[in-house]
Protein backbone atom coordinates (compact mmCIF):
# COMPACT_ATOMS: atom_id res chain seq x y z
CA UNK A 1 0.00 0.00 0.00
CA UNK A 2 1.27 3.55 -0.74
CA UNK A 3 2.19 5.99 1.98
CA UNK A 4 -1.03 7.86 1.26
CA UNK A 5 -3.09 4.69 1.57
CA UNK A 6 -1.34 3.76 4.83
CA UNK A 7 -1.84 7.26 6.24
CA UNK A 8 -5.52 7.26 5.36
CA UNK A 9 -6.03 3.82 6.90
CA UNK A 10 -4.34 4.81 10.17
CA UNK A 11 -6.12 8.13 10.29
CA UNK A 12 -9.47 6.49 9.63
CA UNK A 13 -8.81 3.98 12.38
CA UNK A 14 -7.73 6.65 14.85
CA UNK A 15 -10.54 9.04 14.10
CA UNK A 16 -13.07 6.25 13.79
CA UNK A 17 -12.26 5.16 17.35
CA UNK A 18 -13.35 8.59 18.51
CA UNK A 19 -16.90 7.49 17.79
CA UNK A 20 -16.58 5.06 20.69
CA UNK A 21 -16.10 7.94 23.13
CA UNK A 22 -19.11 9.03 25.19
CA UNK A 23 -21.35 11.50 23.45
CA UNK A 24 -22.76 14.67 24.86
CA UNK A 25 -24.31 12.96 27.89
CA UNK A 26 -22.31 13.02 31.15
CA UNK A 27 -22.57 10.93 34.32
CA UNK A 28 -22.95 12.49 37.79
CA UNK A 29 -19.67 13.09 39.59
CA UNK A 30 -18.87 10.77 42.47
CA UNK A 31 -18.14 12.14 45.94
CA UNK A 32 -14.87 14.03 45.91
CA UNK A 33 -14.57 13.75 42.10
CA UNK A 34 -14.15 16.82 39.90
CA UNK A 35 -16.87 17.23 37.29
CA UNK A 36 -15.50 17.33 33.73
CA UNK A 37 -17.09 18.31 30.45
CA UNK A 38 -17.37 15.49 27.93
CA UNK A 39 -16.51 16.38 24.34
CA UNK A 40 -19.18 16.53 21.67
CA UNK A 41 -18.69 14.06 18.80
CA UNK A 42 -19.50 15.10 15.22
CA UNK A 43 -20.07 12.09 12.97
CA UNK A 44 -18.88 12.73 9.39
CA UNK A 45 -19.46 9.95 6.83
CA UNK A 46 -19.43 9.38 3.07
CA UNK A 47 -17.47 10.23 -0.04
CA UNK A 48 -14.13 8.51 -0.53
CA UNK A 49 -13.12 11.44 -2.74
CA UNK A 50 -13.58 13.80 0.19
CA UNK A 51 -12.25 11.53 2.94
CA UNK A 52 -8.62 12.71 2.88
CA UNK A 53 -9.70 16.35 2.89
CA UNK A 54 -12.27 15.69 5.63
CA UNK A 55 -9.59 13.99 7.73
CA UNK A 56 -7.22 16.91 7.24
CA UNK A 57 -9.93 19.38 8.25
CA UNK A 58 -10.78 17.36 11.36
CA UNK A 59 -7.15 17.03 12.43
CA UNK A 60 -6.55 20.77 11.99
CA UNK A 61 -9.79 21.77 13.74
CA UNK A 62 -9.79 19.57 16.84
CA UNK A 63 -6.61 20.83 18.58
CA UNK A 64 -7.99 24.37 18.53
CA UNK A 65 -11.42 23.16 19.71
CA UNK A 66 -10.81 20.66 22.54
CA UNK A 67 -14.53 20.38 23.27
CA UNK A 68 -15.17 18.76 19.87
CA UNK A 69 -14.24 15.35 18.50
CA UNK A 70 -14.83 14.59 14.80
CA UNK A 71 -15.18 11.01 13.60
CA UNK A 72 -14.50 10.70 9.85
CA UNK A 73 -15.30 7.57 7.83
CA UNK A 74 -15.59 6.90 4.09
CA UNK A 75 -17.61 4.30 2.24
CA UNK A 76 -18.86 6.38 -0.68
CA UNK A 77 -21.29 9.23 -1.25
CA UNK A 78 -24.27 6.88 -1.25
CA UNK A 79 -23.25 5.52 2.14
CA UNK A 80 -22.96 8.99 3.62
CA UNK A 81 -26.30 10.13 2.22
CA UNK A 82 -28.00 6.96 3.48
CA UNK A 83 -26.57 7.61 6.94
CA UNK A 84 -27.93 11.16 6.87
CA UNK A 85 -31.37 9.87 5.82
CA UNK A 86 -31.28 7.31 8.64
CA UNK A 87 -30.17 9.86 11.21
CA UNK A 88 -26.85 8.16 11.99
CA UNK A 89 -24.47 10.92 10.88
CA UNK A 90 -24.27 14.65 11.48
CA UNK A 91 -22.59 15.47 8.16
CA UNK A 92 -22.69 13.43 4.94
CA UNK A 93 -19.80 13.92 2.51
CA UNK A 94 -20.76 13.64 -1.16
CA UNK A 95 -18.94 14.11 -4.44
CA UNK A 96 -22.29 14.58 -6.20
CA UNK A 97 -25.55 16.34 -5.53
CA UNK A 98 -28.32 14.34 -3.88
CA UNK A 99 -30.82 12.59 -6.12
CA UNK A 100 -34.51 13.46 -5.96
CA UNK A 101 -35.37 10.05 -4.54
CA UNK A 102 -32.82 10.61 -1.75
CA UNK A 103 -34.39 13.98 -0.91
CA UNK A 104 -37.81 12.30 -0.86
CA UNK A 105 -36.60 9.51 1.45
CA UNK A 106 -35.06 12.07 3.82
CA UNK A 107 -38.25 14.12 3.98
CA UNK A 108 -40.26 10.98 4.79
CA UNK A 109 -38.01 10.66 7.84
CA UNK A 110 -38.60 14.28 8.79
CA UNK A 111 -35.20 15.43 7.52
CA UNK A 112 -34.61 18.37 5.18
CA UNK A 113 -31.10 17.95 3.69
CA UNK A 114 -29.04 21.12 3.21
CA UNK A 115 -26.11 20.89 0.78
CA UNK A 116 -22.99 22.99 1.28
CA UNK A 117 -20.38 23.14 -1.49
CA UNK A 118 -17.07 22.93 0.41
CA UNK A 119 -14.55 22.55 -2.45
CA UNK A 120 -14.31 21.76 -6.15
CA UNK A 121 -12.65 18.84 -7.87
CA UNK A 122 -11.51 17.79 -11.32
CA UNK A 123 -11.93 14.17 -12.39
CA UNK A 124 -8.69 13.14 -14.06
CA UNK A 125 -8.56 10.50 -16.79
CA UNK A 126 -5.45 8.39 -16.19
CA UNK A 127 -3.39 5.74 -18.00
CA UNK A 128 -0.13 3.90 -17.47
CA UNK A 129 2.94 6.12 -18.11
CA UNK A 130 4.01 3.80 -20.96
CA UNK A 131 0.80 4.56 -22.90
CA UNK A 132 1.57 6.95 -25.82
CA UNK A 133 -1.98 8.41 -25.89
CA UNK A 134 -1.85 11.99 -24.63
CA UNK A 135 -5.36 13.28 -25.30
CA UNK A 136 -8.95 12.09 -25.70
CA UNK A 137 -12.21 13.85 -26.47
CA UNK A 138 -15.25 13.47 -24.24
CA UNK A 139 -16.97 11.55 -27.05
CA UNK A 140 -14.03 9.13 -27.31
CA UNK A 141 -14.02 8.53 -23.56
CA UNK A 142 -17.77 7.92 -23.69
CA UNK A 143 -17.40 5.43 -26.54
CA UNK A 144 -14.55 3.65 -24.77
CA UNK A 145 -16.48 3.20 -21.53
CA UNK A 146 -19.56 2.03 -23.43
CA UNK A 147 -17.46 -0.63 -25.17
CA UNK A 148 -17.72 0.92 -28.66
CA UNK A 149 -13.96 1.50 -28.75
CA UNK A 150 -12.02 -1.46 -27.39
CA UNK A 151 -8.45 -1.07 -28.69
CA UNK A 152 -5.95 1.70 -28.02
CA UNK A 153 -5.09 1.73 -31.72
CA UNK A 154 -8.53 3.24 -32.41
CA UNK A 155 -7.56 6.40 -30.53
CA UNK A 156 -3.96 6.76 -31.69
CA UNK A 157 -2.27 4.27 -29.38
CA UNK A 158 -0.71 0.85 -29.79
CA UNK A 159 -2.52 -2.31 -30.86
CA UNK A 160 -3.58 -3.29 -27.36
CA UNK A 161 -6.95 -4.02 -25.72
CA UNK A 162 -8.29 -1.28 -23.44
CA UNK A 163 -8.80 -2.42 -19.84
CA UNK A 164 -11.56 -0.28 -18.29
CA UNK A 165 -11.42 0.73 -14.63
CA UNK A 166 -14.17 2.48 -12.71
CA UNK A 167 -15.23 3.21 -9.16
CA UNK A 168 -18.13 1.18 -7.77
CA UNK A 169 -21.70 2.34 -8.28
CA UNK A 170 -22.03 3.59 -4.69
CA UNK A 171 -19.36 6.18 -5.44
CA UNK A 172 -20.40 9.74 -6.25
CA UNK A 173 -17.49 9.88 -8.69
CA UNK A 174 -19.01 6.91 -10.56
CA UNK A 175 -22.40 8.64 -10.75
CA UNK A 176 -20.91 11.93 -11.93
CA UNK A 177 -18.75 10.23 -14.56
CA UNK A 178 -21.71 8.18 -15.81
CA UNK A 179 -24.00 11.17 -16.15
CA UNK A 180 -21.55 13.76 -17.45
CA UNK A 181 -19.02 11.74 -19.45
CA UNK A 182 -20.66 8.52 -20.64
CA UNK A 183 -24.01 10.23 -21.15
CA UNK A 184 -22.42 13.59 -22.02
CA UNK A 185 -24.91 15.40 -19.77
CA UNK A 186 -27.93 14.10 -21.72
CA UNK A 187 -30.91 12.13 -20.44
CA UNK A 188 -30.03 8.59 -21.43
CA UNK A 189 -29.99 4.95 -20.33
CA UNK A 190 -26.36 4.43 -21.44
CA UNK A 191 -24.37 2.30 -18.98
CA UNK A 192 -20.77 1.29 -18.46
CA UNK A 193 -19.58 -1.63 -20.57
CA UNK A 194 -20.03 -4.94 -18.71
CA UNK A 195 -16.29 -5.46 -19.18
CA UNK A 196 -15.55 -2.53 -16.86
CA UNK A 197 -13.69 -3.52 -13.69
CA UNK A 198 -15.31 -1.86 -10.67
CA UNK A 199 -12.70 -0.89 -8.10
CA UNK A 200 -13.60 -0.37 -4.42
CA UNK A 201 -11.33 2.62 -3.89
CA UNK A 202 -9.19 5.31 -5.46
CA UNK A 203 -6.16 3.35 -4.31
CA UNK A 204 -7.38 0.33 -6.27
CA UNK A 205 -7.55 2.34 -9.49
CA UNK A 206 -4.12 3.82 -8.85
CA UNK A 207 -2.50 0.42 -8.27
CA UNK A 208 -4.05 -1.13 -11.39
CA UNK A 209 -3.06 1.81 -13.62
CA UNK A 210 0.51 1.62 -12.37
CA UNK A 211 0.72 -2.11 -13.05
CA UNK A 212 -1.29 -2.48 -16.26
CA UNK A 213 -0.06 -0.77 -19.48
CA UNK A 214 -3.50 -1.27 -21.06
CA UNK A 215 -5.55 0.30 -18.25
CA UNK A 216 -7.75 3.38 -18.47
CA UNK A 217 -9.17 4.85 -15.27
CA UNK A 218 -10.58 8.03 -13.76
CA UNK A 219 -10.34 9.56 -10.31
CA UNK A 220 -10.45 12.78 -8.35
CA UNK A 221 -7.42 14.94 -9.08
CA UNK A 222 -6.35 14.84 -5.44
CA UNK A 223 -5.80 11.08 -5.73
CA UNK A 224 -3.64 11.08 -8.85
CA UNK A 225 -0.06 10.04 -8.08
CA UNK A 226 3.13 10.84 -9.95
CA UNK A 227 3.34 7.32 -11.34
CA UNK A 228 0.13 7.74 -13.36
CA UNK A 229 -0.17 9.62 -16.65
CA UNK A 230 -2.94 12.20 -16.84
CA UNK A 231 -4.64 12.42 -20.24
CA UNK A 232 -5.65 15.83 -21.60
CA UNK A 233 -9.38 16.03 -22.39
CA UNK A 234 -11.14 18.05 -25.10
CA UNK A 235 -14.82 18.92 -25.31
CA UNK A 236 -14.74 18.25 -29.07
CA UNK A 237 -12.48 16.98 -31.81
CA UNK A 238 -11.23 20.49 -32.54
CA UNK A 239 -9.74 20.83 -29.06
CA UNK A 240 -8.23 22.37 -27.10
CA UNK A 241 -6.97 19.40 -25.11
CA UNK A 242 -6.71 20.45 -21.45
CA UNK A 243 -5.24 18.77 -18.38
CA UNK A 244 -6.91 19.15 -14.98
CA UNK A 245 -5.51 21.69 -12.52
CA UNK A 246 -6.68 24.36 -10.12
CA UNK A 247 -6.28 26.94 -12.90
CA UNK A 248 -8.18 25.00 -15.58
CA UNK A 249 -11.04 24.22 -13.20
CA UNK A 250 -11.29 27.87 -12.20
CA UNK A 251 -11.27 29.15 -15.78
CA UNK A 252 -13.71 26.47 -16.97
CA UNK A 253 -11.43 25.06 -19.66
CA UNK A 254 -11.20 21.56 -18.15
CA UNK A 255 -14.49 19.85 -18.99
CA UNK A 256 -14.79 17.29 -16.16
CA UNK A 257 -15.08 19.17 -12.86
CA UNK A 258 -17.65 19.28 -10.08
CA UNK A 259 -18.43 20.69 -6.63
CA UNK A 260 -17.90 18.59 -3.50
CA UNK A 261 -20.56 18.73 -0.79
CA UNK A 262 -21.10 18.37 2.92
CA UNK A 263 -24.78 17.77 3.68
CA UNK A 264 -26.58 18.32 6.97
CA UNK A 265 -30.04 17.39 8.26
CA UNK A 266 -31.59 20.84 8.20
CA UNK A 267 -29.74 24.08 8.84
CA UNK A 268 -26.75 23.24 11.03
CA UNK A 269 -26.57 24.55 14.58
CA UNK A 270 -24.14 24.48 17.46
CA UNK A 271 -20.82 22.69 17.00
CA UNK A 272 -21.74 21.42 13.51
CA UNK A 273 -22.45 24.98 12.31
CA UNK A 274 -19.21 26.25 13.84
CA UNK A 275 -17.26 23.48 12.11
CA UNK A 276 -18.83 24.11 8.69
CA UNK A 277 -18.27 27.86 9.05
CA UNK A 278 -14.58 27.15 9.73
CA UNK A 279 -14.33 24.82 6.69
CA UNK A 280 -15.82 27.47 4.42
CA UNK A 281 -13.44 30.09 5.79
CA UNK A 282 -10.09 29.02 7.28
CA UNK A 283 -10.39 25.41 6.13
CA UNK A 284 -10.09 26.43 2.48
CA UNK A 285 -6.34 26.76 2.98
CA UNK A 286 -6.11 22.95 3.20
CA UNK A 287 -8.03 22.39 -0.04
CA UNK A 288 -5.13 23.27 -2.33
CA UNK A 289 -2.65 21.33 -0.17
CA UNK A 290 -4.60 18.13 -0.84
CA UNK A 291 -4.94 18.67 -4.59
CA UNK A 292 -8.47 20.07 -4.75
CA UNK A 293 -9.78 23.46 -5.85
CA UNK A 294 -10.85 26.01 -3.21
CA UNK A 295 -14.12 27.86 -3.46
CA UNK A 296 -12.30 31.18 -3.79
Amino acid sequence: MSRKGTWVGLALLGLGLLALLPGCASRPAAAGETTTTVASVIQNTGSDTLVNLALAWAERYMPAHPGVRISVTGGGSGTGIAALINGTTDIANASRAMKQEEFDAARKNGITPIEFAVARDAIAVVVNPSNPVNGLTLAQISDIYQGKITNWRQVGGEDRPIVLLSRESNSGTYVYFLENVLRLGQKSDILFSPDTLLMPSSEGISVEVRQNPNALGYDGLGYVTADQKVVAVAKGAGGPYVKPSVATVNDGSYPISRPLFMITAGQPTGQVKDYLDWILRDGQALVVELGFVPLR
